[in-house]
């Protein structure tokens, strides 16, 4: 395994992290760095670094991410968010991993790739219900612009320093598991 394939592996574990707090964000940054030849895309992928694309990911971010700032429809992006956050996260990992076979290529997508953004979603997801149901969804706000924020600083990271970001998506499916095992202990009581 080259070094030029680790780094496309790590931007793809970022940039999928970054997935799952917004869908398009990251696939809006892959695109930009597409455009402008900070990457380079696998030969099938290189449609994401066209003008077209572009147009089309940037209108496609701005809605989702004004769409999270009103009441309900946040909501009910979130019901639909894991699965779509699986898909981008492959679709990602599918356009940055090179030179490496197709069969290896696409267990990491689906692994590593949708794994995590849907690991990262679900709990974002998780997130915006329990501050919808303790502060009758006036935090929403909040949680939108902390997501959006991890989002973007997710996937300039990525796009930078891939190594860096695989790190950090790394540390933050950790907290994922940390916080699900924390809530799903049963808790005994003493008698």
């Amino acid at each position: 395994m080259t070094i030029e394939t680790i780094i496309s592996i790590c931007l793809g574990v970022g940039l999928s992290a970054s997935v799952g707090f917004r869908i398009f964000l990251p696939l809006f940054a892959l695109s930009l760095a597409a455009y402008f030849d900070v990457w380079q895309l696998n030969e099938s992928w290189q449609w994401i670094g066209s003008t077209a694309a572009l147009i089309t990911l940037g209108v496609a971010t701005l809605v989702e991410v004004f769409a999270y700032f009103i009441p309900y429809v946040d909501n009910l992006l979130d019901s639909m968010a894991v699965p779509l956050a699986a898909l981008a996260g492959t679709a990602i990992m599918l356009s940055t991993v090179a030179d490496l076979s197709p069969l290896i290529t696409w267990s990491l997508a689906i692994i590593a790739g949708g794994g995590t953004a849907a690991a990262v979603a679900g709990t974002s997801s998780t997130t915006r219900l329990a501050s919808t149901t303790v502060t009758g969804g006036l935090g929403n706000p909040v949680v939108s612009t902390l997501e959006t924020g991890t989002s973007v600083f997710m996937s300039i990271v990525s796009i930078f320093i891939p190594v860096l970001a695989a790190i950090l998506a790394v540390s933050i499916l950790f907290v994922i598991f940390r916080l699900f095992k924390k809530f799903k202990t049963p808790k005994t009581k003493n008698i």
